[in-house]
């Protein structure tokens, strides 16, 4: 069993523009004279890799607290997209090599290809649990929210910010559990796959 780490590091972390960036604090330090050494930290709920929950854009959608464990473990497809955007047809190829290879719930995007409005559409149709892309946000990083609505009004749990450049094609086991925050519109987690597992 193989486990890849596919989660930014917090502090060095892309940040979405106007997003603060992510501050630790040293509390106490050892190397100060104290006896242990304690950090605090400070950040915003989307910063490096993160979920949004439908409250993301949905003002009556479920906060990442309401969201079921189940959504973020379980088997994944990785799919690399080389061209600017995808497209509905791409977008329904996709889909359709996931559930030949048996992981058509959960959908990671490799690469910078934005998901359009047609293509979210798509797979909005296609009832997944949670799909992830290498960006900091799905659709346009200036005008996001018609993407977003599209997925979060699905039902679709976003996993944003991810790191695959060193990940192949092909099936995994997902982990990437979210802070259990109440009341809260995102998350960041720790998002690793699982090889040798299928």
């Amino acid at each position: 069993m193989k486990v890849i780490d596919i989660s930014q590091e917090i502090f060095a972390s892309r940040v979405y523009p106007g997003d603060p960036s992510p501050k630790r604090t040293a509390l106490e330090s050892m190397a100060e004279g104290s006896t242990y050494n304690l950090s605090a930290f400070s950040m915003c709920a989307h910063n490096g890799t993160h979920i949004d929950a439908p409250r993301h854009f949905l003002p009556e959608g479920k906060t990442i607290d309401q969201l079921e464990p189940s959504i973020f473990v379980g088997p994944a497809y990785v799919a690399t997209v080389s061209t600017e955007e995808i497209s509905a047809a791409q977008a329904e190829r996709i889909i359709a090599a996931a559930a030949q290879a048996g992981a058509g719930e959960r959908l990671l995007l490799r690469g910078s290809a934005l998901v359009t409005p047609s293509s979210a559409r798509v797979f909005a149709q296609a009832k997944l649990k949670l799909i992830g892309t290498d960006l900091l946000s799905f659709g346009p990083e200036e005008t996001p929210a018609e993407v977003h609505r599209i997925l979060l009004s699905s039902g679709i749990a976003l996993l944003e910010g991810l790191s695959l450049d060193h990940v192949s094609d092909g099936y995994y086991m997902l982990s990437a559990m979210p802070l259990n925050l109440g009341g809260c519109e995102g998350s960041p987690c720790r998002a690793v796959l699982i090889e040798d597992v299928h």
